[in-house]
């Protein structure tokens, strides 16, 4: 099951990629078979890069890196060239998959700004965990939007998943204190927190977050409980800003990327790596609720090219 499971993902991951590798992909094997003087070589690798949204600071260490094995080694074969320029990326992204820990209660606290999809990734990764046998529940603690409870508690009817709630306007600590004390009571496998969308520039809505991570820490110290941030793989460099930030305040496990498959520039996923240390879990691949899948490095290099 997990084997089949495995190959959906990658079957996934490559068609979601498509655009970026049309516009990333393809124009880095092009160069690699130009002749071409050093100069505009590494110039035009630069700017296809950055124009991927793989960072400035990021495109310069890889673009340093590759110089290096050229000088080093002497190769202009396109094809040893790709397979040398797909294995820097590779040693770029760290391999971290989300695990449940059996036999205790496992927390996962989503975080993101309005609009990059946070509610309908909570949804579908209720489904996905549900799917692979694990007992879900919800926490709708966005009870500062008017519409935010119906929208989690409409994701978590799809998913057939409980959500604890509170009328809008509640205090967000309360409705994840009545989550814990029912997700504990139920020895449910994973709980996912809701949070409100959040500009990341508002000090006294960060402060809020960290309440909430506050709460999870002194109510269910004996939990497995991890950060992930939602960010949108269309906004480029704005989402990898969103990143940056978070993580001064509060400690990210993690990001779920969303609309990977809507955009050309599928680069973040390096700039996150290398500069923020952050790993890719999830990356959302669809509207469905099913378009959710496991990141997996490999499979996104390989898709790339």
């Amino acid at each position: 099951m997990a084997f089949l499971f495995k190959k959906k993902a990658s079957r996934e991951i490559e068609r979601g990629l498509y655009r970026t590798k049309e516009n990333f992909g393809q124009t880095i094997l092009s160069l690699f078979s130009k002749k071409q003087s050093e100069y505009d070589f590494f110039d035009e690798i630069e700017e296809t890069l950055i124009m991927a949204d793989v960072g400035v600071e990021t495109s310069l260490a890889i673009i340093n890196q590759f110089k290096t094995y050229l000088n080093d080694n002497k190769i202009h074969d396109p094809e040893k060239l790709k397979n040398y320029f797909k294995q820097s990326l590779l040693d770029m992204i760290p391999h971290v998959h989300y695990e449940l820990k059996e036999n205790q209660l496992n927390i996962l606290f989503i975080l993101g700004v309005n609009g990059v999809g946070k509610t309908t990734s909570i949804g579908k990764l209720a489904h996905l965990m549900k799917a692979e046998g694990k007992s879900v529940m919800i926490a709708a603690c966005d009870t500062f939007r008017a519409a935010a409870v119906n929208q989690i508690t409409a994701w978590g009817e799809r998913a057939d998943v409980p959500v604890v709630k509170l009328e809008m306007g509640s205090d967000p600590g309360a409705v994840l204190h009545n989550a814990l004390d029912s997700a504990i009571a139920n020895k449910v496998d994973l709980l996912l927190v809701d949070t409100a969308g959040r500009l990341h520039n508002k000090e006294n809505l960060m402060a809020e977050i960290e309440k909430l991570h506050r709460i999870i820490l002194k109510k269910a110290s004996d939990s497995h409980h991890e950060t992930l941030l939602v960010l949108d793989a269309g906004t480029g460099q704005n989402a990898f800003v969103q990143a940056q930030t978070f993580h001064k305040s509060i400690k990210i496990d993690g990001t779920i990327l969303t609309k990977l498959d809507s955009t050309s520039k599928g680069g973040i996923v390096i700039a996150l790596a290398h500069q923020l240390k952050l790993p890719v879990k999830y990356v959302g691949l669809g509207e469905g609720i099913m378009d959710l899948v496991p990141f997996d490095k490999e499979d996104y290099v390989n898709s790339l090219f």
